[in-house]
């Protein structure tokens, strides 16, 4: 065994316990989905853990319902649209953010991260009384809107991250040679940050779909969301078909999730092999 080798088991030997927390962190935070997801197969009227039998009446119920599904659809449609508004808004911010000389460009960055440092409730107050004078409550545009202003920094802060470590001077290259501007972008800069952009879409999304503060005060009527019937469900009775939904939004949230990881794993790959 080499000395290299020694020392370096011999440094895991001694970091066990941050490997231990660690763990136990990440186990704390998983606990609530080992729950949800054995509940919403429960054949009991409550929500109860471990289920007495397994069912999927409430998977059936969820489908059988007209309210849930509408909500579902809204949900997804926002998201989905939240998602191509949010994303070049973010990458074109984040480009000029970071290309431009302009001090006044530069601090554009803390206005449009405003979103994520109010408090949302003070945010879906002031989106409500400018909303009723607008006449957009209870509509899927007022709803994108929101969304999108709540999602653009997510998108800004991923491709700001991917065009740090992007050397500019490839595009200037492109730019010298006859390319304008759009084309360098499109053609040397996008290729290379595209894991990120893709990174930030997906934020995006989930983040329109689990959004609950605003669409309780903007969405009603057969725009309602999915999320505001599940808190309003929950403040009226305890309905299982609840846990079948976070199931759902968890299972769907992973996917994003795992699709992200596996596109920049792929990406660095694809860098590296090249």
């Amino acid at each position: 065994m080499s000395a290299n080798t020694a020392l370096h088991r011999t440094g895991h030997l001694r970091r066990l316990w941050l490997y231990a927390i660690g763990g136990a962190t990440l186990f704390f935070l998983i606990l609530p989905v080992l729950i949800v997801i054995p509940m919403s197969f429960s054949s009991s009227r409550f929500l109860d853990f471990p289920p007495p039998h397994w069912s999927l009446r409430w998977y059936e119920a969820f489908l059988g319902s007209s309210d849930w599904t509408q909500a579902t659809l809204v949900s997804l449609k926002v998201a989905v649209l939240t998602c191509l508004c949010a994303t070049p808004i973010g990458v074109a911010a984040a480009y000029a953010i970071h290309a431009s000389e302009n001090k006044a460009v530069k601090r554009l960055q803390t206005v449009l991260l405003l979103p994520l440092m109010v408090p949302n409730m003070i945010v879906a107050i002031g989106v409500y009384f400018v909303y009723a004078r607008l006449n957009l409550v209870g509509t899927i545009a007022g709803l994108v809107f929101a969304h999108v202003m709540h999602a653009i920094p997510f998108v800004l802060i991923t491709t700001l991250a991917g065009l740090r470590q992007f050397d500019m001077t490839l595009e200037k290259a492109a730019r010298s040679l006859g390319c304008s501007r759009w084309q360098a972008f499109h053609s040397i800069t996008l290729p290379h940050i595209s894991s990120n952009v893709a990174a930030g879409a997906l934020f995006a999304f989930v983040t329109s779909l689990d959004e609950v503060i605003i669409a309780i005060f903007v969405s009603s009527g057969a725009n309602t969301t999915l999320t505001k019937i599940m808190f309003t469900t929950l403040r009226d009775e305890i309905d299982p078909r609840i846990a079948a939904v976070s199931s759902m939004l968890i299972v769907i949230s992973l996917a994003i999730a795992l699709t992200g990881t596996l596109m920049h794993a792929t990406r660095q790959s694809n860098r590296e092999s090249g």
